[in-house]
């Protein structure tokens, strides 16, 4: 053998022994966190950021949200309506961040709140999270893939020039065709995910970039002016006070930037997790905001009038603003890669609720716990949980009968997620001060101040979107989003009162002993090997 050959040989095996050390040193930390490790740790560090980054799905989530800013401020919801939100969801990420560091489990939000919270409040505080998690996971899987349907019906109207207009039956068939995709796709072995997640962000990145290029290119001399663009306020919500109307444009981003908590969930499928899930939240939201502005910036200046596309007869406007810059052919074109940026948004969604999913059953918090919690033999997933999160969502899918519904199932989704971002934050910087153990990405000194900041926030937005979108609702443009929470809270918390404070203790350990972990390790090494 060549020198350069051993060369190479001796570095292939070093590192091979660096990710295997690695990854035995995530399992000693989940260990010490109270779970035994069951999946494969296949999630690279790239890999991770990948993930977080597809499942907020920039250029297919501005599309599906493009209807707020028309309808709350117009070139200046479009612009600033975006802008100031992302800043301070920065607050937020930066937080959860800094939680994920800590404590790399798949449990995550709810394993957060009930080691923050005072010891008498922790199985509380953990089961209130877990349910508001749950319920934005899985309704943002239904509106993610209901959108995906809508695209597709918005691309067979304009290929048949308005002929043949779906209805909300054949919508609703189309949606439950994806999620039975999503569930094979996400039902596979951890290794395909993480490789897959990688083809989803060149997808998703190239048609953004390809969606400005074309909005500014195919726009021309039509394109209106920069202070138009950056300037011109219109309220066609219907509220009196413009200041309000304006504040309802938030929505856009706010469904935009969810679910980038996806990297706390699979962390214990990630190798070196306590790094690699803070970054990817950091960079995936700072990614997607950045990227979305811009993408709403090159919308501005193509949109010449807002009245036209508000009426237009497409389900989505975004479709119609691309019709009348690029045409027929170049917005078919352009339109079927959004398709597909939307239908891997709403797999990346999947896998994270799964996980939630999984992780809530572990503790025995769902009904049903002992099936949902069962690892596949095959893959090393979730299987049971996966079809779960798509059935329940399919069932969610028939509010889409009705347009107030499915909009108000989307505020439900965002509501419940912040909710769930937020309580973990709030019990660290007031009863968890000095509970919290650093990981390797921590706020030090400045935990509290964005804390405080990011709790704000989220209380602010919470209010804001429960409003409707007019002054003057009717039963077809009501807000039902403060149904669908209640509906919620109340079944929670009555079965809190009823049963379950009594035998929900909070994260449930499934490691106990110095031996047992010291033995679940070396099964783990043997494996590896």
């Amino acid at each position: 053998m060549s020198e350069k050959a051993k060369t190479s040989s001796s570095d292939n095996l070093h590192s091979v022994e660096t990710k295997q050390n690695l990854r035995h040193a995530d399992d000693a930390l989940l260990a010490e966190l109270g779970y035994k490790s069951e999946f494969r740790r296949e999630f690279s560090l790239l890999e991770t950021i990948c993930f977080s980054f597809s499942i907020m799905g920039v250029i297919a989530s501005v599309t599906s949200t493009f209807s707020f800013p028309l309808v709350s401020g117009g070139h200046v919801g479009m612009i600033w309506g975006w802008l100031i939100p992302s800043l301070f969801v920065m607050t937020v990420a930066a937080s959860v961040a800094e939680l994920a560091s800590s404590m790399p489990t798949s449990a995550g939000l709810y394993y957060f709140s009930a080691k923050m919270a005072p010891e008498r409040h922790s199985a509380l505080a953990s089961w209130i999270t877990g349910w508001a998690n749950i319920t934005g996971q899985i309704t943002l899987v239904c509106s993610i893939d209901f959108t995906c349907a809508q695209m597709i019906t918005t691309a067979i109207a304009v290929n048949t020039d308005g002929r043949v207009v779906l209805d909300a039956g054949a919508t609703f068939g189309i949606l439950l065709a994806i999620l039975f995709c999503h569930g094979v796709v996400c039902s596979a072995a951890t290794f395909i995910i993480a490789r897959i997640n990688i083809f989803y962000v060149i997808v998703n990145v190239g048609t953004s970039i390809a969606a400005i290029a074309a909005l500014l290119a195919g726009a021309g001399d039509t394109r209106v002016s920069t202070k138009d663009a950056f300037t011109l306020f219109e309220n066609n919500s219907g509220w009196n006070n413009n200041g309000w109307a304006f504040l309802l444009s938030f929505t856009a981003p706010m469904w935009t930037l969810t679910g980038y908590d996806s990297a706390a969930h699979i962390s214990e499928e990630t190798s070196g997790a306590a790094r690699a899930a803070p970054i990817a939240i950091l960079v995936g939201v700072a990614g997607t905001a950045s990227l979305g502005w811009l993408i709403l910036i090159a919308a501005s200046f193509a949109t010449t009038s807002v009245d036209n596309l508000l009426t237009t007869t497409l389900p989505l406007q975004m479709g119609q603003l691309f019709l009348d810059t690029l045409g027929k052919r170049g917005m078919l074109a352009i339109w079927s890669f959004i398709i597909v940026v939307q239908f891997v948004t709403g797999a990346a969604q999947g896998v994270d609720a799964s996980r939630v999913v999984y992780a809530f059953a572990r503790d025995n918090a769902l009904p049903g716990s002992r099936y949902w919690k069962k690892i596949n033999g095959y893959t090393q997933t979730p299987v049971n949980a996966v079809w779960l999160v798509m059935v329940v969502a399919g069932i969610c899918g028939l509010l889409g009968f009705s347009e107030a519904a499915l909009s108000s199932l989307a505020g439900s989704a965002v509501i419940g997620l912040y909710l769930s971002y937020v309580t973990p934050v709030f019990l660290r910087i007031t009863s968890g001060r000095s509970k919290l153990v650093p990981g390797p990405f921590s706020l030090g000194r400045w935990a509290i101040p964005i804390g405080t900041v990011a709790c704000s926030w989220v209380s602010f937005i919470c209010i804001l979107l429960l409003f409707p979108g007019f002054q003057d609702p009717t039963a077809q443009t009501m807000n039902y989003a403060v149904v669908i929470v209640m509906f919620v809270f109340f079944f929670a918390g009555g079965w809190w009162i009823i049963g379950a404070r009594k035998w929900f203790t909070g994260p449930v350990k499934t490691v106990e002993s110095s031996s047992e972990l010291s033995s679940q390790l070396a099964e783990k090494q043997e494996t590896d090997s």
